[in-house]
C-alpha cells in the first residue's frame, strides 16, 4: 500500500489542533500535512511532531488569516509584491516545521493575463527556493471553487512547462480529478512525470476513500505499480469521527 499521511486540517478536526498530532500517530499515520499552520507558533506544532516521530508532508500558502479569506495571490495581477510576501513567510514555516512541499494557491482569476503573472510569480520564486523545497499546484473543481483560477489539470500542466523549475510540480487530488475529469486512473497516468504529492478523498463531496464514486482499490494498485514514491495524503471531510472512518487504510 501507498505511504499515507494525515490532514490534520481535516481529520480529527474534533480535537484540539496538538492532540490531532498523537491522534494521527496512534491511527498509524507516519506523516501528516496541515493547510494553515500560521495561527499556532512553530515552536508548539515542532514539538507535537518529534513527540509522535511524525514527518510534517506539506503545508498551503497563502495563510487565509492573513489574506482576508483570499484564496491565493500567484495568478493575480498586481498582487505580486503580496505574493511574495506570503511565500517567504511560507518558506519560514516549512523549514521550522520540516516540510519539503509547499502547496501554492493561484487565487480567484481568469485569461491569459492571470496565466502570465503566475507563470511569472512561479518562475521568480522557485529560482530563489532553498533547495531542499518543493512549490506544488492543484487545480480546483469550479463546483467547489467557483472562480478560482487553476480549475484544469491542463492548465495546470502548461504552467509547470512554462515555469520550467524542478521545483515546480504537480499536486494530485482524486477528489478533484474525478469532479474535474470524471475519471482518475487516467489523468493519473498521463500526468504522472508532473505529480510531486498525491491527496485522497472521494466524489462528490469530498468524503472519506470507498464511501464516492471512485476505485480506491484500483487507485492504490496503480500508484503501487507506478514510480511515484511520496506521500498519498488522506484530505478529507470525515462523516463523523476521524477514528472510526479509517478502515480504507486497511
Amino acid at each position: 500500500m501507498p505511504r499515507f499521511s494525515a490532514n490534520l486540517t481535516h481529520l480529527w478536526a474534533e480535537l484540539p489542533y496538538l492532540d490531532r498530532f498523537d491522534a494521527a500517530a496512534e491511527a498509524g499515520f507516519e506523516g501528516v500535512e496541515v493547510l494553515f499552520p500560521y495561527d499556532v507558533p512553530a515552536p508548539a506544532t515542532q514539538a507535537a511532531l518529534r513527540r509522535n516521530g511524525l514527518q510534517m508532508v506539506l503545508l498551503n500558502a497563502p495563510g487565509p488569516n492573513y489574506t482576508s479569506g483570499a484564496r491565493g495571490f500567484a495568478a493575480i495581477p498586481g498582487g505580486e509584491a503580496r505574493f511574495d510576501y506570503d511565500m517567504r513567510r511560507a518558506v519560514r514555516y516549512a523549514q521550522a516545521l520540516g516540510a519539503k512541499l509547499i502547496h501554492v494557491m493561484s487565487g480567484d482569476g481568469e485569461g491569459s493575463h492571470a496565466k502570465a503573472t503566475m507563470i511569472a510569480n512561479l518562475k521568480r520564486v522557485s529560482s530563489a527556493l532553498p533547495e531542499d523545497l518543493c512549490l506544488t499546484l492543484t487545480p480546483f473543481n469550479a463546483q467547489a471553487q467557483p472562480g478560482y483560477f487553476l480549475n484544469s489539470f491542463d492548465l495546470a500542466a502548461d504552467i509547470i512547462d512554462a515555469v520550467g523549475a524542478p521545483n515546480v510540480a504537480l499536486q494530485f487530488n482524486t477528489y478533484h480529478a474525478q469532479m474535474i475529469t470524471g475519471g482518475v486512473l487516467g489523468r493519473f497516468q498521463d500526468l504522472l512525470p508532473l505529480i510531486r504529492h498525491i491527496q485522497i478523498a472521494d466524489a462528490p463531496g469530498c468524503v472519506a476513500p470507498g464511501l464516492g464514486q471512485i476505485d480506491f482499490p484500483a487507485v492504490f494498485a496503480a500508484i503501487d505499480a507506478s514510480s511515484y514514491d511520496g506521500w498519498v495524503s488522506a484530505e478529507y471531510m470525515p462523516a463523523g469521527r476521524t477514528e472510526t472512518g479509517l478502515d480504507w487504510m486497511r
